[in-house]
């Protein structure tokens, strides 16, 4: 048996986090990532690479986050005040209360300095310009709280963290997954059992940290836990996240924690493959919809677009559309806010109708005309008046429509129309693993269990039936430093 101090189990933001801060703090380190080399990262390659942290504004974050921020781009740029008490406000708002407070506080108060953490170890980050601005008055206003991006995206993150890891001493080995956790008499890992292309291996380590992400890759635990319809909807992200790590885990005792039946998921485009695709990553996604409107196929509107920002409604939609007609919605614009639509409206693979008239719209789409087009009427007869705003709750709102929409409610009515067939993408799943303020997984009788770390997706208690855009990389970060340095720690101690 080769002998290690900290195996981490995984290749993504939060695996490769925690490699970083067990080398960095004395441990020899192997990474094991159950994907080929040509398939690496986990879901952190798909992202876009946005984080959510702690600061106080564009001077504040230039320092020593934004390092690489010219005096002439700072002048341009608007950026709220994203402090402690905002970002538990947020978390609190979108998980109706049900995140863990200690979790909360732990993300909230350790995001600023891992920011930091990041930069140190060469991870450049950059304002996201094109997905979180509005140019206004020649300034780039920036709004809801994830502002900042990896360069690159998910994929440059990944790439330049792999390439950290390298450089300080970690070993990675590819297309090796971990199949069993192995410990001694005293309930203490000493080991994990893998399966490699040459068959099955044990390696010994003084402590494991398991983090390669949640189960949405499967759809077996997808149905057993989210329910029926879920084996049907695409996979964001890696083929590869199974649910292994949480496996493994509760197999010897872990307690399973947090919101089992919950996922973070999106509106994404009906032409998307069943997992994600590595040239087109992320653009899939269709995040717009709150300067349209959103019906299902039978021509009728089930959301209020128009709710809050984005970032905090995206994950709550894509849920919803898995429980309309064929786990389908479909986002209607008109000319007036088509050019405020991202780019990923603009790929070329996507699923898209355009036509001058509502009722032509309508027969593209496959959807009764007339009822369109009274669902439309009923909308734009609805629409109050107000100074439309698309970097705030400008509060432009409907009257008297079920639901109501409640923020940029302009009516749809200057054609040519244009409309996006989405289904739902699942991204992760929020159920997971308990683990204490060090980053150990707790058993069943909230004891430790002696040198098994996680961090990532299969960490459950944060994120409760929605989720503030950013906060899943950060918290990627915040907990694999925890678990890498808790992790070097131990090995230490029971060397």
């Amino acid at each position: 048996m080769t002998d290690y101090d900290v195996v981490v189990v995984g290749a993504g933001n939060a695996a490769l986090s925690a490699a970083m801060a067990a080398r960095e703090n004395g441990a020899n380190v192997l990474i094991l990532e159950k994907a080929s080399e040509e398939e690496k990262g986990g879901n952190s390659y798909f992202t876009a690479g946005g984080f959510r942290f702690c600061h106080t504004g564009v001077d504040d974050v230039a320092k020593d986050v934004l390092t690489d921020l010219s005096e002439a781009e700072r002048s341009q740029i608007v950026l709220p005040v994203h402090d402690r008490d905002v970002f538990y406000e947020t978390l609190m708002k979108v998980t109706r209360h049900q995140a863990d407070e200690d979790m909360a506080w732990r993300l909230i108060d350790g995001s600023r300095p891992a920011m930091v953490w990041l930069r140190s170890h060469g991870i450049r980050f950059i304002p996201m310009f094109g997905r979180q601005s509005f140019l206004v008055e020649g300034k780039h206003h920036f709004y809801g709280g994830v502002n900042i991006e990896a360069v690159g995206g998910g994929a440059g993150l990944v790439e330049a963290e792999l390439q950290r890891v390298a450089r300080i001493g970690c070993e990675i080995r590819y297309s090796t997954g971990a199949s069993r956790l192995i410990q001694d008499r005293k309930r203490r890992i000493t080991g994990l059992e893998v399966r490699g292309p040459n068959g099955y291996e044990e390696i010994a380590a003084k402590a494991v940290v398991l983090a390669c992400g949640g189960f949405e890759s499967n759809p077996e635990m997808r149905v057993c836990y989210l329910g029926p319809g879920w084996d049907l909807c695409r996979v964001r992200g890696t083929r590869h996240n199974t649910g292994d790590g949480i496996r493994m885990a509760i197999d010897i005792g872990a307690r399973p924690y947090g919101n089992w039946s919950g996922c973070h998921s999106v509106g994404w485009d009906y032409s998307a493959p069943p997992y994600g695709d590595r040239e087109v990553l992320d653009n899939f996604q269709k995040h717009s919809y709150p300067w349209g409107i959103m019906v299902n196929l039978h021509g009728k509107r089930f959301v209020d677009e128009g709710e809050d920002l984005r970032n905090h409604t995206y994950v709550k939609f894509g849920r919803e559309i898995m429980s309309q007609p064929f786990r389908t919605a479909i986002q209607i614009f008109d000319q007036k806010t088509i050019p405020l639509l991202r780019d990923e409206y603009r790929i070329r693979q996507v699923t898209k109708v355009k036509a001058d008239t509502i009722e032509e719209l309508a027969a593209g789409l496959e959807i009764d005309p007339p009822t369109l087009k009274a669902t439309i009427d009923q909308f734009n007869a609805a629409c109050r008046p107000g100074k439309f705003n698309p970097a705030i709750l400008d509060g432009v709102t409907t009257e008297g429509l079920t639901p109501n929409k409640t923020n940029w409610a302009l009516p749809i009515d200057k054609p040519p129309f244009e409309a996006y067939v989405t289904t739902t993408g699942i991204t992760f799943t929020f159920g997971g693993l308990r683990i204490d303020d060090k980053g150990e997984v707790q058993d069943l009788s909230d004891r430790s269990i002696p040198g098994l770390y996680a961090a990532g997706e299969l960490v459950g208690g944060l994120f409760f039936e929605n989720y503030p855009g950013g906060s899943g990389l950060m918290a990627g970060t915040v907990f694999g430093k925890l678990a890498g340095e808790s992790a070097a720690a131990y090995s230490r101690k029971n060397g």
